[in-house]
């Protein structure tokens, strides 16, 4: 099996990296293409990875095409892709908003995945939903699946309104969680605590409660009601938040992530 990753951004190396160890590809190399010189000089840094610049010297040989561009690339990059397609090409896109159809109209091919990666897959702690249109057959999707979740772990969903539903829980999610944690670092500056000081205090605190979660049945309810006291501390924090409605605004801002993968999907 042949690999190609279209964009050498930071999610295309991210994959490419993850799945150059994947035993799916018996140690073969991964192509990459990008037209950035820089990119090109990055890659060819790496023995596993073979760059190219021009889709006619790699697209042909590819079994598997990841698509890791921009979405406003995609209608220009699929004209320019379509002769050298066939039906027993399988590509697998982590542009948000593009939808199997409108690639499928575009390429001429049916074989088609869309997923929605996040960022800790350049950390190996990613999470990948997926969904593929029926043509993908059951052994395929399991090289998929095995591919996608080399930076982490995979989901396959089954429509692609939860794709969608993905960019607002797990695609965007790690922006929700910095963004938390930048207002304790920040709370913890005006307390007095150093900079490096609160940035420790926050970034364990957040590993700790996960693998709490992580290693027990408990909701994050159950595990709110275990360490707030009534009376004490941490409850008068939590009632500050309910105070302000914040459950409230998470689930706002995860919906209004979501409500523009839809928009996006309606423009491809």
């Amino acid at each position: 099996m042949t690999v190609l990753v279209i964009g050498a951004g930071n999610m295309g190396l991210t994959y490419a990296e993850g799945m150059s160890k994947s035993p799916f590809l018996k140690k073969r190399n991964i192509m990459i293409l990008d037209t950035s010189e820089e990119k090109q000089r990055q890659i060819g840094k790496i023995e596993y990875f073979d760059g190219f610049k021009d889709l006619k010297d790699c697209v042909p040989a590819a079994d598997i095409i990841f698509v890791a561009v921009k979405p406003y690339h995609a209608e220009v990059l699929f004209q320019q892709m379509k002769p050298y397609l066939n039906n027993d090409k399988i590509i697998i896109s982590i542009m948000a908003g593009v939808t199997i159809q409108g690639m499928q109209e575009a390429t001429g091919i049916t074989k088609i995945v869309r997923a929605m990666p996040n960022l800790p897959a350049k950390v190996g702690q990613g999470i990948t939903s997926y969904v593929s249109s029926p043509e993908v057959s059951r052994i395929e999707l399991f090289t998929v699946e095995g591919l996608l979740a080399s930076t982490g772990k995979a989901i396959r969903v089954s429509s692609e309104k939860y794709i969608d539903a993905s960019t607002g829980i797990s695609g965007s999610g790690p922006a929700y969680v910095f963004y938390f944690m930048q207002s304790m670092m920040e709370a913890a500056l005006q307390m007095g605590f150093s900079e490096n000081d609160s940035k420790v205090l926050v970034s364990q605190t957040f590993t700790g409660a996960v693998e709490l979660f992580n290693q027990s049945q408990l909701s994050p309810n159950s595990w709110m009601e275990r360490v707030a006291s009534k009376g004490g501390t941490t409850r008068a924090a939590l009632d500050s938040m309910d105070d302000n409605n914040v459950s409230d605004k998470i689930k706002e801002a995860a919906f209004a992530a979501f409500n523009r993968a839809v928009e996006l999907g309606e423009t491809h």
